[in-house]
């Protein structure tokens, strides 16, 4: 017996022991010094500081019609059946972040699906105040969007130059993870020229670990400078969940994309007329060429702006304007985001032999109409020659304007426009005639990709 108690009394003395230990420890975690050897400890809070406040939140108001059927939108439809005239609408919300990157013309960064649809838009600074902003301009196709707000004691982000980021730099994100306002992870930069995602139309991603939410989208990526290196985008979540895979738009490309938003309120994409496919190991071998970078020319289309250049079908594409070119991706990207007239410099390997040619990117719109010619409910977009692109005729839509009276009508650029008002369209005149004789606009039908859709005017 006496045996067992001195066990006890032995086991209970170390549990004494373990926990003064743990209490040791604790107070003296507690009491971390702010300074070692005279040296202050590393913080990320003085950059912060000077950050946070050039982030906002953003939430945005849609107003959805609940009459779901395109033939409850149809004008025509409701007249015949004496449906009623009132429509019951249901508000969608939603929440992302923004970066303030001027000032003094009050403007704001977002991504393009944090306000696609948007109907209000409402932007909360640092200090607490809410300020309507208006959309300036929006690009589907790289994810970014412009917005104004009063220019009103602001403070921005001054960009960096993304392009000087090496896998490992060490990078914050700022943003409204699921409405927590100025919510900060830390990580590093784990990839560089991500692509081939499908999440965007132009890729090019910083790939990061710091961990990037729902509403963290729209939100900046900052180098320890607190400088504007990316936008967060996108996560890969196969589960649901963060898994430490985030992607940031670089801000090199949005900076290219800011300004013509600001200007025109779209952009701009030229045309260049090359067909290209990545090069193979074969093919590397069959050309001479001791390394696979570049893209190999596949066709070229009569008369484009690569024609004109010189550039021929065999080419193989090193560099556009001194930048390399990997593979397809970097062609598409280096050329797809320069806008009409900009000039477009090629390094080329032909017959094995190295050659330098110049061009610039062509307007693809450059022979179509412009709306307000046809109508003032049209203004603001370009319209085609009748196509028969996948064997319909349609009009095609070039570039609508954000807010114009063709945008409000619900255009978008790509669309290929079939009825107006109802009626069957064979030609641009023909736009001109059916709204004459019906002294408004109140339906377009428009093929959109692959859905057929009845934009109806409220």
């Amino acid at each position: 017996m006496n045996h067992l108690v001195r066990r006890i009394m032995h086991c209970v003395s170390g549990f004494a022991l373990l926990i003064s230990l743990l209490l040791s420890s604790t107070l003296s975690w507690a009491g971390l010094p702010i300074a070692v050897d005279g040296q202050p400890l590393p913080s990320l809070a003085p950059m912060l500081e000077r950050a946070v406040p050039a982030v906002v939140n953003i939430s945005t108001v849609s107003r959805i019609d609940s009459a779901d059927h395109p033939l409850l939108r149809d004008p025509f439809f409701r007249h015949f059946f004496d449906v009623p005239p009132e429509r019951q609408q249901r508000r969608s919300n939603s929440l992302g972040t923004g970066i303030i990157v001027d000032a003094g013309r009050g403007l704001v960064l977002t991504n393009h699906h944090v306000v696609a649809k948007a109907d209000e838009i409402d932007v909360t600074l640092h200090d607490g105040r809410t300020l309507k902003a208006q959309l300036v301009g929006t690009d589907p196709d790289t994810d970014v969007a412009v917005l104004r707000i009063p220019a009103q004691k602001l403070t921005a982000l001054d960009f960096a130059d993304s392009d000087a980021l090496r896998v490992g730099d060490f990078v914050v994100a700022i943003g409204n993870p699921f409405g927590l306002s100025q919510t900060v992870t830390s990580g590093i930069v784990s990839g560089l020229g991500r692509s081939g995602l499908g999440i965007e139309g132009y890729e090019n991603f910083i790939q990061t670990d710091a961990s990037i939410n729902p509403g963290n989208s729209g939100g900046p990526l900052v180098n320890l400078r607190g400088e504007l290196v990316g936008m967060n985008t996108a996560i890969l979540a196969p589960g649901g969940g963060n898994i430490g895979i985030g992607f940031a738009i670089p801000a090199n490309m949005v900076r290219s994309i800011m300004e013509p938003l600001v200007e025109h309120g779209v952009v701009r994409r030229g045309l260049f007329g090359v067909g290209v496919q990545d090069l193979t190991g074969e093919l590397a071998a069959a050309l001479g060429m001791q390394e696979r970078g570049g893209a190999l020319v596949t066709s070229i289309e009569a008369g484009s702006a690569a024609a004109e250049a010189g550039l021929r079908a065999g080419d193989v594409i090193l560099a556009v304007n001194g930048k390399p070119i990997k593979g397809v991706t970097d062609v598409r990207n280096r050329l797809g985001l320069l806008g009409v007239g900009a000039r477009v410099e090629l390094s080329i390997l032909r017959d094995g032999k190295p050659r330098r040619l110049t061009g610039a990117i062509a307007d693809p719109y450059r022979h179509f109409i412009r709306g307000e010619r046809l109508s003032p409910s049209l203004a603001g977009a370009l319209f085609g020659e009748l196509d028969r692109y996948a064997g319909v005729p349609a009009i095609p839509v070039g570039t609508v304007e954000v807010n114009s009276p063709a945008w409000q009508a619900g255009l978008r650029e790509g669309d290929r426009l079939l009825e107006v008002n109802g009626e069957r369209i064979g030609d641009v005149r023909d736009i001109a005639h059916v709204l004459r004789k019906s002294d408004a606009l109140f339906s377009l039908r428009v093929q959109r990709g692959d859905e057929l859709i009845l934009l109806a005017r409220r």
